[in-house]
């Protein structure tokens, strides 16, 4: 098997999977950036995150992050204030109507990504992610 062919299978399946999540978010008024943000914001259990660390959460890295952070406070979805103890800071937060709407989702999501994995075991699964997890450490630099 030739490398070449185990990363276009990767972007193939990447694909994939991306398209199908982002279909399933359009009824919910979401691009899965936007999703990804709200996601990460609510792992941060209610405290503060800088832009920076949301880029760097992200599954896509992007530059435009204080765009899409812009369009979900414009959709109530997020807020964000100016950090107490350097105004230069911005503060961003999750808000209650942005939970909700991630509550809403959940269930939708879980469907899908079953749909999306229901041709695997649950070894090949694990298995998949091992390697997946592999290739991203060692891939680091």
């Amino acid at each position: 098997m030739k490398s070449r062919d185990v990363v276009v299978g990767l972007m193939q399946s990447g694909n994939l999977a991306h398209n199908q999540i982002h279909t399933m978010l359009q009824p919910f008024g979401l691009t899965l950036q936007q999703f990804n943000v709200l996601r990460i914001l609510r792992g941060r259990n209610g405290k503060a995150a800088c832009l920076e660390s949301v880029t760097n959460d992200m599954i896509q890295r992007m530059s435009n992050t204080s765009r899409l952070v812009d369009r979900l406070i414009n959709k109530g979805l997020v807020r964000r204030e100016v950090c107490s103890e350097n105004r230069r800071k911005v503060d961003i937060f999750i808000t209650k109507k942005g939970l909700n709407l991630l509550h809403k989702i959940e269930p939708v999501l879980v469907s899908k990504e079953e749909e999306i994995t229901s041709f695997l075991s649950q070894q090949e699964m694990e298995q998949l992610l091992m390697l997946l997890a592999k290739l991203k450490s060692e891939n680091k630099h």
